[in-house]
């Protein structure tokens, strides 16, 4: 089926879910995770091609992110479960105004229709998307890059069985076959079909959505986060939370990019941050991380004189670039320089930097004392996620159900005449 006859077919296929009560919903949904459980050999077969044809040119960390594991798919089918779980947006009163006159107006939640997602090499984004997707009432159509297609082709195959055995229409959920950037073109060109296109992947990617489409399109994903150690940090805490932010996933959009330290934090707290990150990773046998150091930095520990894009750069990787600033305002200017608007923290024990730093950081997720690694969907809350978005109109942070959804007025009158 080519992409427009997937397109088309979404587009008759949607109004079916706009009528759909909750029940039917969930109980789709729940079909959808159980098939998913079921066909983890067929799963777990076309990814380990996929991993087989990525291997040598892809690095290891994105080779991690293309990998799936019995556990893995056990925890897709559970996000699906979550999803269930929650309330139904479509439908929702989100206000309600009783004006003189007497018309009681109601803002419903709506479903926006028809969402297209553009993404990369993650194949747990395909059951993420399909389930928000079919809980907020839309159809969607899901294009994958060529490194995950298999492994994304076996996950579609298990929720359309799941859909179909409910009785709702297989069409709901499709895969685009094509994985060249002709089909990424027709989606951005699709008007009258698709109501909303969300990017998710590199910069690259979502450059491209966002200047070609012709459709809506959200802004997601790229995060150059930050993690600024103020002068009144704990120190071990602080060391704590940036392996954890920097060496957990390193290969995801909330892992952070660059450490900023007060200057007069630096001498005692960069000899224990090349210990944590470089020597005791050394001596576990783990992927010891590259410091690419700004000048000030370089004068108090070993590492790699930092280049003129390190700090603009999404590294995926263990690469962490640090600079030493003069004060809290410095590191929120630079942060305003250098941000991609996802996530950035501040570790302290001063109540007032923590609030200047919250109050005059525009970024979609703000953190005192924790871990960037915690702006996803799962964590706050929504179940998963349709991605992060980093723009503030309509959707900012993590998009969950609410997000894939418009809203309506509902005007309720006994004869009232203007």
């Amino acid at each position: 089926m080519t992409t427009l006859e997937m397109m088309k077919a979404a587009k008759l296929a949607a109004p079916s879910l706009v009528q759909a009560d909750t029940d039917t919903k969930n109980r789709a949904l729940l079909a959808m995770a159980a098939q998913l459980e079921a066909a983890v050999e067929d799963i777990l077969a076309a990814n380990a091609q996929d991993v087989e044809a990525s291997r040598g040119s892809v690095s290891e960390v994105m080779l991690d992110r293309l990998t799936l594991t019995s556990q893995r798919i056990a925890d897709m089918a559970e996000g699906v479960r979550q999803v269930a779980a929650l309330p139904d947006p479509v439908g929702a009163v989100r206000r309600e105004v009783l004006r003189p006159n007497g018309l009681v107006i109601h803002r419903v939640g709506v479903p926006l229709g028809v969402v297209a997602i553009i993404y990369e090499s993650r194949p747990n984004v395909t059951s993420d998307a399909a389930a928000l997707a079919i809980k907020a009432g839309n159809a969607c159509i899901l294009r994958g890059g060529k490194e995950a297609h298999r492994s994304a082709a076996a996950i579609v195959k298990a929720m359309q069985k799941g859909l179909a055995e409910v009785g709702m229409q297989p069409q709901l959920v499709q895969l685009v076959e094509d994985t060249t950037r002709q089909s990424a073109a027709e989606l951005m060109a699709g008007v009258g079909y698709i109501d909303l296109l969300i990017p998710r992947g590199g910069a690259g990617l979502i450059r491209s959505c966002v200047e070609n489409a012709k459709v809506p399109c959200i802004q997601t994903g790229t995060g150059i986060c930050h993690i600024y150690v103020d002068e009144s940090a704990d120190l071990d805490t602080a060391c704590c939370i940036i392996e954890n932010a920097k060496t957990s996933r390193p290969s995801v959009c909330n892992a952070e990019e660059v450490c900023l330290v007060h200057r007069a934090a630096a001498e005692r707290f960069l000899p224990m941050l090349y210990e944590t990150l470089v020597t005791k990773r050394l001596s576990n046998g783990q992927t010891p991380v590259e410091l690419r150091l700004d000048e000030r930095a370089q004068k108090i520990i070993p590492g790699t004189p930092a280049g003129a894009d390190d700090f603009d750069t999404e590294f995926l990787d263990y690469i962490l670039a640090v600079a030493v600033v003069e004060d809290t305002q410095a590191a929120i200017a630079h942060i305003a320089a250098h941000s991609t608007g996802h996530s950035e923290a501040i570790l302290t024990q001063c109540d007032e930097n923590a609030a200047l730093f919250v109050r005059a950081v525009d970024s979609a997720a703000v953190y005192v004392n924790a871990s960037t690694r915690f702006t996803d969907g799962g964590e706050f809350g929504l179940g998963c996620e349709m991605g992060i978005s980093t723009q503030k109109l309509h959707a900012r942070g993590p998009m969950g159900l609410e997000e894939l959804t418009s809203y309506k007025y509902v005007i309720h009158g006994d004869g009232q005449i203007r």
